[in-house]
């Protein structure tokens, strides 16, 4: 049970839902409540689904180019440190993607599922969690099935993005995306000191 919990927490940190909601905010202003709900299931579907395809087939193309796990696992984790220190010492998620933004008629896609929801660091992690000679299939798909309760936890958040900002302010949304980056960090530390260990 406190393995569960922490996979959670683990990847709610990764996904990082409370830094999306100014992306979310900016990209659907232009937007009527209706299109905004719309908006969220169908980025958080979306996400899912890049999520999924990552979970099912990215081991297979990395022993397809010969690239050991254990040499992804390193340079995931150093990814994944790089990203957690941008979300520590950056400007911020929101601040960043915020500034993407071009398009308003296709913010589904891009920058809510890609690359708010589905990040790099997000895609990174589901492979190392579900690394094929590591875990058992049961394994995997109880980590996918917690990969779909965040997505879901995220889209709630999303559909409730206009009442979190008045309650926590952007003060609080960069605050707590700081302390998710800090998170992050030591899983990447930790994630490449299993990787070193593994080769040798």
């Amino acid at each position: 049970m406190l393995e569960f919990l922490t996979t959670i927490f683990f990847i709610f940190a990764v996904i990082d839902p409370i830094g999306t909601i100014p992306v979310y905010l900016e990209a659907t202003k232009e937007f009527d409540q209706y299109h905004k709900r719309k908006i969220a299931i169908r980025a958080s579907l979306i996400a899912f689904g890049i999520l999924l395809f990552f979970i099912v087939i990215g081991q297979f193309i990395l022993e397809g180019m010969s690239v050991s796990l254990d040499a992804f696992q390193i340079s995931g984790g150093v990814i994944l440190f790089l990203f957690a220190l941008t979300m520590i010492f950056g400007d911020g998620k929101p601040d960043i993607e915020k500034n993407q933004i071009t398009d308003y008629k296709h913010v589904t896609i891009f920058p809510i599922a890609i690359p708010s929801i589905a990040s790099p660091g997000a895609i990174l992690a589901v492979v190392l969690m579900t690394n094929n000679h590591l875990y058992t299939i049961q394994q995997q798909a109880i980590t996918t099935g917690i990969v779909l309760i965040v997505i879901g936890m995220t889209c709630a958040i999303l559909l409730a993005a206009n009442h979190f900002q008045k309650r926590i302010g952007n003060y609080g949304i960069t605050v707590l995306s700081k302390v998710m980056g800090m998170i992050l960090a030591a899983y990447a530390v930790q994630s490449i000191l299993t990787g070193i260990t593994s080769y040798f």
